[in-house]
Order: C-alpha cells, then sequence, then structure tokens
C-alpha cells in the first residue's frame, strides 16, 4: 500500500461522538470509519475510480 498521509481534522464534539458510537456498531476505529465514509461518497460521486490503485480494499477495523 502507499504511503498514507495524516492531516489535524476539527470536529463539533456532537459529530465527533456520533461518529465514534457508528464507528463502534461497525467494529471500526473512528479514523477508520471516516475513511471508509469518505471513500464510499467519493466513489458515489464519481470522484474516485473503483479500479484506480486509492481503491485497493475497504479499511480493515482497526483503521490500517
Amino acid at each position: 500500500m502507499s504511503e498514507r498521509k495524516s492531516f489535524l481534522l476539527r470536529l463539533d464534539p456532537s459529530l465527533h461522538a456520533a461518529l465514534q458510537r457508528w464507528a463502534a456498531d461497525d467494529l471500526r476505529s473512528l479514523n477508520g470509519q471516516i475513511e471508509f465514509l469518505l471513500r464510499r461518497e467519493l466513489r458515489d460521486h464519481g470522484r474516485l475510480r473503483a479500479d484506480g490503485p486509492e481503491e485497493q480494499a475497504e479499511p480493515s477495523p482497526d483503521g490500517d
């Protein structure tokens, strides 16, 4: 897998809590859940090719 980028993301506390609960329900880390949601939206809106190198697999439950 290619090198992963990191950056600071500021979230409203209620949004953070909701995402954390959703991640726990899906057995993912918060980071993994955010990446999963972003990837799905990008793909659904034609912004990410399904066969491109950045679309190798869904993030693992632990976010790695």
